[in-house]
């Protein structure tokens, strides 16, 4: 390297670009574990406060047809909620991504319910509607498509520390000369 020149990183900016699968299948992971987490914490409080207020003993997580009832409940107001005020869920902002429409416009609350409610519909005949996300280019599972929502990156690589996301390397480009 001569003196005239000096390593300058590229921009290594993923904003907006479509959020790969594994960034995308960690996110569910967290989302799903968050979930649970709180669906069980708060089913114990729910027994905890009927079993007082009742006077016996009370299992709500005895009654599996009802809890099941209550999860699928409870994974769908916490997905849709968090799609539709902040575009992304808890797993989503984690690995900084979040949802958009595909004109581009922030998340509304029907396509965050359209998209939720389609989430299923990708894991049908051995997951095929996540396939979608390796094989088109726009990275697009089914119920993306179904909702006209697209998964993207929310934030640069280069800012988070993460430059080996972006697979680039530094390039050499003249500097200013010195006023001296």
């Amino acid at each position: 390297m001569t003196s005239s020149e000096t390593v300058v990183p590229q921009r290594n900016n993923l904003y907006g670009h479509p959020a790969g699968v594994a960034t995308r299948l960690f996110a569910f992971f967290v989302d799903l574990f968050t979930v649970l987490l709180l669906f069980t914490l708060g089913g114990h409080v729910v027994t905890f406060v009927l079993s007082i207020v009742l006077g016996n003993d009370f299992h709500l997580f005895d009654a599996s047809l009802a809890s099941t009832v209550a999860l699928l409940l409870w994974a769908f107001t916490y997905c849709a909620y968090l799609l539709s005020v902040y575009n992304c869920t808890l797993g989503m902002a984690a690995f900084g991504i979040r949802v958009i429409r595909v004109d581009g416009e922030m998340l509304d609350t029907r396509h965050a319910v359209v998209r939720v409610l389609a989430f299923p519909l990708s894991f049908l005949v051995f997951c095929v509607g996540f396939v979608l996300i390796v094989l088109r280019r726009d990275r697009r599972a089914l119920h993306d498509v179904i909702a006209r929502t697209a998964v993207i990156y929310s934030w640069e690589a280069r800012s988070a520390n993460l430059a080996f996301l972006a697979k680039r390397t530094p390039t050499r480009v003249p500097s200013d000369p010195d006023p001296d």
